[in-house]
């Protein structure tokens, strides 16, 4: 059989390699664009698609399909089943392997933990969701049935309610969605990682989304965080309030909800014990980070700490010293370990195989129109199927009129096939009518049955039509949906497991983390490459020259305190925020930390500047080639929380060719490549509160020259003052003269 030749694709080249065994082998090459199209697109989609992102229901195609399988089952109601059943019979569906489908079991377990109300009843070791390194045990071991609140995703699955499809290979149908009556999306904590976007769908509390919906649905202007209180987590913890966070939250669907762990202090035994952490977190990843801390000793107040977790839940125990206070001490723990962690929100969901980023108003909204879809097309199967019944009684009723006729031409029927065209001459009454009376048994065919039966008509009528009138009217299915989610809080509704804190003090948390940073005088040196020294006066006086790598030389240098913050910005326009206490004491003879490094750089980022905040009060002055000078508030870099970087810390359109503290208003100098000098007042600039302003112009540049130099008056060589001072901003300057320059001119960059 001749062999077929594979199709050449439009604009691509053939390379043929003699050398491929001995044959001659065509390599086809394709360029990247069209590889990401007809290749790597595919992909992504199918993975954003069917895969990683939930949709409005809650669910993803896995949790779907499983618990689909299980409700087949009879496991809603019915005894458990051995784990390993499930995962079998969920392969028709999904054929992803048994292993990926008893992770997703796992993961809806109430065992694990992972969910508010889960939706799978569990027995046996099935893990938790807060802790790392348990493992759940395999599927032939544990035993699983579906949860009662499972009732809500199933009520309306054979009332045409959602769309069927075939499954992989057309042998089964499943449903594209499971008809829930409440926002199960808002109440499941979900999280996906697709092909360049991602999902993180927080928890919130039942009756509280119960209750959201409801006011939603009553006027969709609703302030929801006033009825919609915060997420709520399994693993309960507290929620430190932040009303414009959860506010920008609610709107956008992006945002971080600030999570902290809850403590007891045992006095007695001087012993603290968490009983509850962040959902973000694990013990394992605590235990960690306490041991760390104490290892390098910057928390001395531990003895010991261990994993007291058991069957009454999880327990962490910190053995305190002497004399150790607990709040302190949690304060600092907060602030240094994930017992207090972010969650960060990210409220991705597919609407009609689309993925959007919505608030939880936008929810609500898409949720609401698609369960009022649900509802109607739910009443539209039930009004057909009475319907179809209020037709054959009437049918039924033209019988009523002569019972004897229609015997009659039942056993007069010489054939079989001919007893229902009989009936239909005889009656007047359609195919589907005569295939009704002709099945009905003898002992059926007496007056007070048909009687019966007919009576029924009137009521039918009554259904029907109140039935198309609820088909026709939104407000009456919002009134039915309305009724749905009061009767689901109503059963299932459970109290908040996370405290919401709505008063707490940040700033004595921080300043109880720094209070135990040794406070002393130290010496700070900072070369022009970037490497830092910090050296305490004693050691300084005893030591000999300073240390600089071929090259490299002194740049800055300022006496502080131990405890003091630092501001490093970069050429990338970016500011790290440290302190002093966390670089060691060191001597005169070494190098120093280099900075890049140590702050964690860019590869291709390098050192400008640095500087001590101080309380913030100060101004930063920021000198640009172009001539300009932009004065921020040093408060501007100020931040709330302990955040390692700033983007966007000085303008980045033209290059910075100086920077310096001000503290008080003072005279300055800068100097152009041309020779030309400017002496202006700092009072005559503005501070700007945005880190990237442009600033001002000060010194009007000539083209083909630049501003090369900037410093405080008092530190230049300039004698004759007047002769530089501008009247107006931008000035052009004079030329300096010789008893002006002093020595040589350096830039500060």
């Amino acid at each position: 059989m001749a062999k077929k030749k594979a199709p050449e694709q439009k604009g691509a080249k053939k390379v043929t390699n003699p050398n491929v065994m001995g044959l001659r082998a065509q390599v086809l090459e394709q360029p990247i664009t069209q590889t990401l199209e007809l290749n790597y697109m595919p992909y992504a989609m199918s993975v954003i698609v069917s895969r990683a992102i939930p949709e409005i229901d809650g669910f993803k195609p896995s949790h779907r399909k499983l618990l689909y399988t299980m409700y087949q089952m009879k496991l809603l109601g019915g005894a458990r089943t051995k784990s390993a059943n499930v995962v079998g019979a969920t392969m028709k569906l999904n054929p992803h392997g048994d292993a990926a489908i008893y992770d997703t079991l796992v993961r809806l377990s109430r065992g694990y933990g992972a969910l508010l109300h889960p939706l799978v009843d569990s027995k046996g070791n099935f893990g938790k969701v807060y802790s790392r390194d348990m493992a759940w045990a395999a599927s032939r071991y544990t035993e699983v049935r579906l949860d009662p609140i499972c009732q809500e995703l199933f009520r309306d699955i054979d009332q045409d309610a959602v769309d069927f499809v075939p499954n992989y290979d057309g042998k089964l149908t499943e449903p594209t969605l499971l008809p829930t009556t409440f926002p199960n999306v808002l109440v499941s904590a979900n999280q996906g990682i697709a092909v360049g976007m991602a999902s993180n769908l927080c928890g919130f509390n039942l009756g509280e989304v119960c209750d959201a919906a409801i006011a939603y649905l009553k006027d969709p202007g609703v302030d929801l965080l006033g009825v919609l209180k915060a997420p709520d987590f399994s693993t309960g913890g507290q929620l430190l309030y932040d009303g414009a966070a959860l506010a920008e939250i609610y709107r956008t669907g992006r945002g971080p909800v600030r999570l902290r762990a809850r403590w007891r202090h045992i006095k007695e035994d001087n012993v603290v014990e968490i009983y509850e952490i962040p959902y973000s977190t694990t013990v394992e990843a605590i235990l960690d980070k306490v041991a760390e801390l104490v290892k390098a000793g910057k928390v001395k107040e531990i003895s010991d700490m261990r994993d007291e977790t058991d069957l009454n839940g999880l327990k962490l125990a910190i053995d305190l010293k002497r004399g150790t206070d607990p709040d302190k001490l949690m304060a600092r723990l907060f602030q240094l370990t994930p017992l207090q962690d972010t969650f960060s929100c990210n409220f991705n969901i597919l609407i009609a195989g689309m993925p959007r980023v919505m608030g939880v108003g936008e929810i609500l909204e898409e949720w609401t129109a698609w369960r009022a879809d649900g509802v109607r097309r739910r009443t539209y199967h039930v009004c057909k199927k009475k319907e179809e019944k209020l037709h054959l009684l009437k049918g039924l009723g033209r019988i009523l009129l002569d019972i004897d006729k229609a015997i009659r031409i039942i056993r007069e029927t010489e054939e079989e096939a001919e007893v229902v065209p009989n009936l239909i001459i005889g009656f007047g009454i359609d195919q589907v009518q005569a295939e009704y009376v002709a099945d009905i048994r003898l002992r059926n065919i007496n007056k007070e049955y048909i009687l019966k039966r007919v009576e029924e008509t009137a009521a039918l009528e009554e259904e029907i039509a109140d039935l198309r009138d609820i088909i026709g009217s939104p407000a009456r299915i919002r009134k039915i949906i309305t009724g749905e989610l009061e009767n689901v809080k109503k059963k299932y509704a459970v109290p908040r497991r996370t405290e919401i804190v709505y008063e707490y003090q940040q700033e004595a948390e921080v300043q109880a983390a720094a209070e135990e940073v040794p406070a002393y005088p130290v010496n700070v040196f900072l070369s022009r490459g970037g490497y830092f020294k910090k050296i305490t006066p004693q050691s300084l006086r005893m030591s000999g020259e300073q240390k600089y790598k071929e090259g490299d030389g002194p740049y800055l240098q300022w006496e502080g305190n131990n405890a003091d913050e630092l501001l490093v910005f970069t050429d990338k326009q970016q500011c790290y925020k440290t302190r002093l206490a966390d670089f060691d004491d060191t001597k005169a003879s070494v190098l120093g930390d280099y900075l890049p490094t140590r702050l964690g750089m860019d590869a291709d980022e390098r050192f400008v500047w640095a500087c001590a905040p101080g309380d913030y009060s100060a101004h930063l002055l920021f000198f640009f080639d172009n001539g300009k000078a932009a004065r921020v508030e040093l408060s501007a870099y100020q931040t709330q929380t302990r955040r390692r970087k700033l983007t966007g810390a000085y303008c980045g359109k033209f290059p910075l060719v100086s920077a310096c503290l001000l503290t008080e208003d003072q005279e300055m100098a800068v100097g152009a490549s041309d020779g030309r000098c400017v002496v202006f007042h700092t009072a005559s600039l503005t501070p700007k509160t945005t880190r990237n302003t442009q600033g001002v112009g000060v010194m009007a540049v000539k083209a083909k020259h630049k501003l090369e130099w900037a410093r405080p008056l008092s530190a230049t060589h300039i004698v004759n003052a007047a002769r530089y001072r501008a009247r107006s901003l931008p000035a052009a300057g004079a030329l300096l003269r010789e008893e002006d320059r002093g020595e040589e001119q350096m830039s500060i960059l």
